[in-house]
């Protein structure tokens, strides 16, 4: 069994130096295993059933259904549950799962994007807090609440009465408080964790219900609790590394009965760019935008494997089931990693055609246009670009800043500050704007990449004011000034030396 285990390890380390999640090293051990012929282990089996209780656990901790009745999630998340018929359609024919009910789970299931990929590189490129940012994540939220919720529905099909006594431990959420109020330090709270999540998957199991909806339901009694999130933070690495043994499991069930079905899954794949793409561009939304959550949502969910998981643990999958999900949300990860990666690059190959889909007129996610009566410009309205919005203007210059997060202009506009919508990763934002007058652009963005971009387009617009950004690492120092960069900041290193350099003054006073 250490060999297993060394052996995911030696594969988890391949997989993220090529960019892709851990678990496909585990899922990739676990076929190779499954094609040698390994038995199993009964070490491997109780990982993968703690892995779950944990993830559970940790899912019910962390749910807030008031997310799903935010306007933007739901408007864009109906959006997705346009691939049912389809999907469904494939799902039957194949026949991956052997209940109505159950079927409609694994097809919202595998509907659902990755959370955990589109997360990462969203937060990698500064574009969590972007529009298409928070449209691609407000789909995911909505179908992570559809497909538990779906989950828990099949999950009690066939319970007894004394099952559905489940629903009820959100009630002990007081006896939970005290006991979390005893927990004084780190360990303590991972052991109160760990031992909740499995008294709620063994409270289930005596009272006839999945063991996995219990220990959901227990991490419900713990959920908006100050500390909860404390807790699912200290169970996070010790998850992980109990999944590993159900993604091994996983890929050892991948065999040739399920790679037809998983290659067809794959090809379905298409679909789910498409079918958010036409809708939001019909909505009024730029080519860009739509295309950016359209790509960022051309993933199959590792929840998807996770509900094969559970469902074939209650009866209604097979083995050759799972083994084709498997294969389908590995190979969505393979297809798509490199593809979000080039996102922005890749639009600007399309746009000639793409953009031709645009409606007329104006958009909710248009970049100013015209003439902008400041002299100077601040990119970014984070901590950095506040700071230096509000030196200038308490100096008596006329600024204006740009931001892609619409709650950040929204905030700096009520503050009585001069903050458009502005995405620097848009050369239409750099063709639209007359920068006649502007002295000079400040980039505050968290995105290396973003800064070179925006630079390079301001210098190939003949822009000849100062250009100044952030650096967050020596490294970076030198492509800026490639690009054009005149003025080069280093928000870390420089603010603890003027912090030291005020301490040495206060000192010799």
């Amino acid at each position: 069994m250490a060999g297993v285990f060394l052996l995911a390890f030696v594969s988890g380390v391949l997989a993220v130096r090529l960019g892709l999640p851990a678990f496909l090293g585990y899922l990739a051990v676990g076929v190779l295993l499954g094609l040698g012929g390994f038995p199993g282990d009964r070490l491997l089996d109780l990982f993968a059933d703690l892995g779950v209780y944990l993830l559970l656990f940790t899912v019910g901790l962390g749910l807030r259904l008031e997310r799903l009745f935010r306007r933007e999630v739901l408007g864009t998340g109906a959006l997705q549950l346009l691939l049912l018929p389809p999907f469904l359609l494939l799902l039957y024919l194949l026949g991956l799962a052997q209940n109505p009910l159950a079927l409609l789970v694994l097809t919202v299931a595998l509907i659902n994007p990755s959370t955990v990929l589109l997360a990462r590189v969203l937060q990698g490129r500064g574009e969590l807090a972007a529009l298409h940012g928070q449209m691609a994540l407000g789909i995911s939220v909505f179908l992570d609440v559809a497909s538990l919720a779906l989950l828990i529905l099949v999950g009690f099909q066939g319970a007894g009465p004394s099952g559905f006594l489940v629903l009820l431990f959100p009630l002990l959420r007081p006896l939970l408080v005290r006991l979390f109020a005893l927990a004084q330090g780190a360990e303590l709270k991972l052991l109160l964790g760990v031992a909740l999540a499995l008294l709620g998957a063994e409270a289930a199991r005596l009272l006839g219900a999945p063991e996995a909806l219990g220990a959901l339901f227990m991490g419900l009694g713990l959920a908006r609790h100050p500390g909860a999130g404390e807790v699912a933070e200290r169970l996070w690495a010790l998850r992980e590394i109990f999944l590993l043994g159900f993604f091994v499991k996983a890929g050892m069930v991948v065999g040739p009965d399920g790679v037809f079905a998983g290659l067809l899954l794959l090809l379905f794949l298409l679909l789910k760019p498409l079918s958010l793409f036409l809708p939001l561009v019909r909505q009024g939304f730029r080519a860009r935008t739509a295309f950016l959550v359209g790509l960022g949502l051309a993933t199959y969910s590792e929840f998807a494997l996770v509900a094969a998981g559970v469902l074939q643990a209650l009866g209604y999958m097979t083995e050759q089931g799972v083994g084709a999900v498997a294969l389908a949300v590995g190979g969505s990860f393979l297809l798509a990693a490199p593809l979000l990666q080039r996102a922005h690059r890749l639009y600007e190959a399309w746009k000639p055609w793409l953009a031709r889909l645009e409606r007329p007129g104006l958009h909710p996610d248009e970049e100013p246009q015209g003439a902008l009566g400041a002299r100077w410009l601040v990119v970014g309205m984070g901590r950095t670009g506040a700071a230096a919005y509000r030196f200038l203007v308490e100096r008596g210059e006329a600024v204006l800043g740009l931001d892609s997060d619409p709650s950040k202009v929204e905030y700096h506009t009520a503050k009585g500050r001069r903050v458009l919508y502005g995405d620097a990763e848009d050369p239409a934002l750099w063709e639209g704007l007359d920068l006649t007058g502007v002295r000079g652009v400040i980039l505050a963005l968290p995105d290396l990449e973003a800064r070179l971009r925006a630079t390079r387009a301001l210098r190939q617009r003949g822009f000849r004011g100062v250009v100044g950004a952030v650096s967050y690492a020596r490294e970076e120092d030198a492509p800026l000034k490639e690009a054009g960069v005149d003025v080069i900041f280093h928000p870390l290193l420089e603010a603890g030396e003027r912090l030291a350099e005020r301490v040495l003054q206060e000192g010799e006073a």
